[in-house]
This record gives C-alpha cells, structure tokens and sequence, in this order.
C-alpha cells in the first residue's frame, strides 16, 4: 500500500522526473526537478501557492514514482520524451505534431542530387529548410533540376556509369546524363556549387547568366532554346521575389509569441532562414487552462525543440521563461552549436516578435468564430432538436439502417453522432444472422437486439469499474434513438427495449415521397421542422450516413466476395446460376419451397441442377448466414 506521507520522506535531494498517478494508475503529470525532495514535497505542503489547476491535479494523486538523473539537462531530455509517450492529463501539451519538409542536396555522392526530405540527418549531405509547403519544395526541386540539368535517378555513379541507357530527361534536355560519362565529376559538382547558390538566395548572378544565354541563343536565331531561358529566367526571378527580406545579419532565427484567452493557447512561429522569412505556422496548445502564459511558451519550446530536426541559432520570444539556461544548453546540445534564447525590447527585432504576437492573436479570433459556427452545426443542432422533443438532455444520439438485395445478403449499419458530430470510431456493421428474406423489421429487431444485449453483457463484466469510452460503444448506451422510418420501423425499436427492460426515446426520421427527409416522428405524430433550421440538416445529415454506411459496407461485401451464400454450397451452382436463382425469386424461402419443374423454368438450371437444388434444401434445413458483429 503506497502512504504518501513514508514516501516523501524517501525522496533523494537529487536532479530528476517524477510522474503522479491517479486512482486508475494512469499518470497525470510528469515534471523534472534539480532537488526532487524539494520539489515533490512542494505539491503536498499547505503554505505552498498553487494555481487552481495544480490544486485540481493533486487532489487526484495516489502515488508518485521518480527517476533519478545525474543532471538538469539530462532530467529535461527524460521529462520531454515521457510526456510525449504518456501525455499526461495536466501536462501543457503541443497540439500538433508536425514533420517540416527540407530540401537535400547529397555532398556525400560523386554526383550530387536533390531530394525532397521530411529528415534531416547528420551526414555528409546539405539541408535547406524547414520550409512550411511541402509543394513548394517540390517546385523548387524542379525548378533546379531544370536550371543545372541535374540527376534525379538513384543509380550508384560513378560504379553504373554506362551500365544502363539514358533515361528520358536526357534526351529532353533535362540532365546531363553523368550515368553515361557525358560530363565530368567536376564540372557536374560546378553545377551542384551554383545550386547551393541559389538555394542560399545568391540569385543574380544566376539570372545574370541566364539572360545572358537567352540574349546568345536569340542573335543565333535558335529561338526554341531562348523561349527556354527565358522561362528559367522568370521562374528563378519569381522565387527571388517570393522572399522577403527581414534581417540583414542573414542569421537563421525562430520567432515565437503566443495569445491565450479561458481555453486555448495559440503559439505562432516565423521561420527565418538566411536573414529571410521563409515560413510561418501555428500550434495549438492544450491542458492550458489556469496556466501562465510563460509556462505555456517554456512547455512549447521544450516540446517543439524536441521532436523538430533542425534548430536556428537563435530564438526570439516575447517574454522572459524560466530554465533559460538549461533550455540554451540543452538546444545547443542538440544542434552542435552555440543556441541562444534572446526577448528583444525595442528595434526591428520586438517589432518582429510582435508581429508574430498579433498573427497568433488573429488565428486565436478566427478560430473561435469559427467553432461558433461549428457549435451552430452540432451542439446547436442536437439542442433544436432536444427541444422539439420536449427532451431536457441529448448527447448520444445512434441511427440504424438495413441495406439487402432482393432479401439476398442482408446487412445492418450502426452510426453514432455525439454532441452533433459523427464518431466514427463507434460505428458498428452487423451481418444478419436470423432473416433469409426481404423483412427490414425483422433485420432490424435482430440488430437492436443485438446490439442492446451486447451493451448489456459488457457492463455486467464492467460493473465494478468505470465506464467510459475505452469500453467501447455498445456499452454507452444512446440518449435518443434515430429510426430510419416511420412508425413501424420505431414499434420494432420500442418493442424490443421494452423487452429488454430499456428506457430509451425513439424519434424516426420521416422522409416524403421523394425519399427526402420531412421531418420527426415522436410518440405518435409527426413533428414538422423548419427546412432551413441546424437541427433539420443534422437529422438529414445522420439520415444519409446511416443508409450510406449500410450502403458501402453491402457494397463492399458484395465486390469482394465475403459474402458467402447458402446456395453456394449446393453442388453444380456457380455464380451465373445463383445470380440467376436471385434474379428468379424473392428469396432463399420461396426457392427452397419450388420444384424440380418450377427451378427448370430457369434457362440456366439443367435438370440435373434442378434436382440437385431440389434435395439440397429438402434434405437439410434450412442455413443462415452466420456472421457476427463486425468491429
């Protein structure tokens, strides 16, 4: 038994991480310390000022358990990855997880390419980037490609030289074709050395050259050649122009500010790459309630930092954070060099912090405009509709829908909507076990049936935990249930809930002769909606999903063959002859129950199928389908 009391008492005067656990033994924080003992102790002390949401979390904690390191910065690399792994519940987390693109140019080859890489490693070759559009990388890469007739092929030069044909950029006037020993090691590497010109933005001299070659080739009336120059020449002067100028010390540097308001945190950074802006992006930041804005902005750059491959040489924040020594070292640590965290007050450098400050402001803004009209769409809508239902609350709200062919392979579908956005992860399919026929009420009966007994079982094994979503979705039982019909389709429903001793509403979804939904049908009448309103489209919304997924999934069953029929285990019937039984009759009852004579009046049935299909059914009973849930 943990006594929390005897444990800190253990703790050593040491560098290191603790992680806290809860009742359930998950781990809701993780923090490093330089002295673990005053640390931890400093979570369980009366007089120690704490924010709402530390006070929150440890309320919750059962247990602690800490590792011990042998420095800050080592306690600093620990308490990032176990943050990444674990993700704890009171932990500022980084939203977003994103992987920037760079282009490559491999040094390490005799004859050097450039490649599109979302790594960067540590080898002979050289990284441009982070850039934020990966289509513009590739552009870029293309455009050089074209510029210096590089390779773009992955043979082994120069051991493969003359191995193999040129390929077809060669005759296209796209490469000089090294593989074939048409150019030199060196005069191939020039070419690469005025590439890594052009991606550290020296472009006048290159546009120099090509206005120059365009100029040459039109006096010597090879105009296919100049109109080729010329198109160089404007698509190098574009991508000049495309960048903006913001530091001339030419230094790379990272930009961060941040904007916060109740709930959500927005960090906002610009990419400065050789003294140019060659990017920016936001990150979301979550867990942030109750949380200072410099904590917040100390958790991102030790959470970014750590997962992004490359590292300016400087970072520019709008405010002082703490551990800004340890964080220098470490940063430097990673990037090999000398890394330095600077908060500029005044001059072009604040006015760029700033700049980023106001970016992250106005992304915050739109965003929450935003989930307005998203909230509209799905917890608006759910309301309208609670409130045509006289209901007081609706979360969950499950739609079920039957799909066959002619009665032939049977399916059920299972779509849940929470809070007025579809869970897809909780959608079930069902293969009907009990109906061979055209019967959608008894499809359905056999569906609901299911799928409530199933939920039933599941909290049984359960009771004696809590239940939430890792349970899975039968066991959460719905707050409303969506008929895809009217009143027959909610009788079967009400029926089986009553026989399972279930208290659920059920609403079906009314469609009109056009088989476009009309409105609700609730205990007993029909409740007309406002065509226009959030909480129609939402009912159309989960109307047309239900039949869909029923749709794809019988779709699917069907164009794979999975679907495996009855008759397909009676000798001499193959797919022409069981298309054609299902084209003949409405089901698997009404063939059982024909003749010999009646089976022959089929033009692909012989007689010697006939009987065969005749004393295949009149000698076994009949076969369902056996196939269950499909999760």
């Amino acid at each position: 038994m943990f006594n929390v009391e005897d444990e800190l008492k253990k703790l050593p005067h040491n560098p290191g991480v603790y992680l806290m656990h809860d009742k359930n033994d998950a781990i809701i924080y993780v923090g490093k310390a330089i002295d673990l003992f005053n640390r931890v102790h400093s979570y369980f002390r009366a007089g120690t000022k704490k924010s709402p949401k530390i006070q929150k979390m440890v309320t919750q904690i059962v247990r602690f358990e800490y590792i011990i390191t042998d420095s800050e910065l080592e306690a600093l690399v620990l308490e990032n990855n176990l943050i990444k792994e674990h993700a704890p519940k009171y932990n500022t987390m980084l939203k977003d997880d994103k992987t920037y693109p760079y282009i490559k140019v491999t040094m390490g080859e005799d004859y050097p390419r450039v490649l599109f890489s979302r790594v960067m490693k540590k080898d002979k070759s050289r990284y441009f980037g982070p850039y934020t559009s990966a289509g513009a990388v590739k552009d870029t890469i293309e455009l050089l490609n074209k510029l210096f007739m590089l390779r773009t092929c992955s043979r082994n030069l120069p051991k493969e030289i003359g191995a193999d044909r040129p390929c077809l950029n060669y005759h296209i006037k796209q490469c000089l074709a090294p593989c074939q020993g048409t150019v030199s090691r060196e005069e191939y590497r020039e070419r690469v050395s005025q590439a890594l010109d052009f991606l550290n933005g020296n472009y006048n001299i290159l546009l120099k050259d090509l206005e120059i070659k365009m100029k040459d080739a039109s006096a010597a009336m090879e105009f296919e050649e100049a109109i080729r120059y010329r198109d160089l020449y404007n698509s190098v002067k574009q991508v000049a122009q495309k960048q903006k100028i913001t530091d001339s010390n030419g230094e790379d540097k990272d930009i961060l500010a941040l904007a916060k308001d109740e709930e959500d945190a927005v960090v906002q950074v610009f990419f400065v790459r050789d003294g140019k802006l060659i990017g920016r992006e936001h990150f979301y930041m979550t867990h942030v309630a109750d949380t200072e804005e410099e904590q917040i902005l100390l958790d991102f750059v030790k959470q970014f930092y750590a997962g992004t491959p490359y590292i300016p040489r400087e970072l520019m924040l709008q405010m002082q954070i703490e551990e800004q020594e340890i964080l220098e070292k470490w940063l430097s640590a990673r990037k090999g060099s000398r890394v330095y965290i600077r908060i500029p007050k005044k001059g072009s450098k604040e006015k760029l912090v700033e700049l980023a400050r106001n970016n992250a402001h106005l992304v915050l803004s739109q965003d929450r405009e935003k989930l307005k009209r998203e909230e509209g769409r799905t917890i608006g809508a759910v309301k309208e509709i609670a409130s045509l239902l006289s209901l007081e609350n609706i979360s969950r709200m499950e739609a079920f829908d039957i799909s066959n062919i002619n009665g032939f392979e049977n399916v059920g579908s299972m779509v849940v909507y929470e809070k007025g956005k579809p869970k897809r992860s909780d959608y079930r399919k069902f293969r009907i076990r009990t109906v061979s026929g055209p019967d959608d009420y008894a499809c359905m009966k056999e569906v609901l049936t299911r799928r409530f007994l199933h939920g039933m079982e599941e909290a049984k094994k359960l009771k004696d935990k809590e239940i939430d979503q890792e349970f899975g979705s039968f066991t959460r039982f719905p707050d409303l249930l969506l008929m895809d019909g009217g009143k027959g389709q909610i009788n079967i429903a009400l029926e089986v809930l009553q026989e399972l001793h279930i208290t659920i509403p059920v609403c079906g979804m009314v469609k009109d002769d056009n088989h476009r939904t009309r409105g609700l049908y609730y205990q007993n009448r029909e409740i007309p909606m406002d065509t226009r309103s959030e909480g129609f489209k939402l009912i159309t919304r989960i109307q047309d999903e239900a039949h869909r997924f029923a749709i794809e999934y019988h779709r699917s069953l069907r164009s794979k063959g999975q679907v495996k029929s009855v008759l397909d285990d009676i000798p001499g019937v193959g797919p022409a002859r069981r298309k054609a039984l299902m084209k003949s009759f409405p089901s698997i009852d009404a063939i059982k129950a024909a003749g010999v004579e009646e089976l022959l009046q089929i033009p692909e049935i012989t007689q010697a199928a006939a009987e065969e299909i005749y004393r295949f059914f009149h000698k076994e009973p009949t076969c369902s389908q056996d196939a269950g849930v499909i999760q």
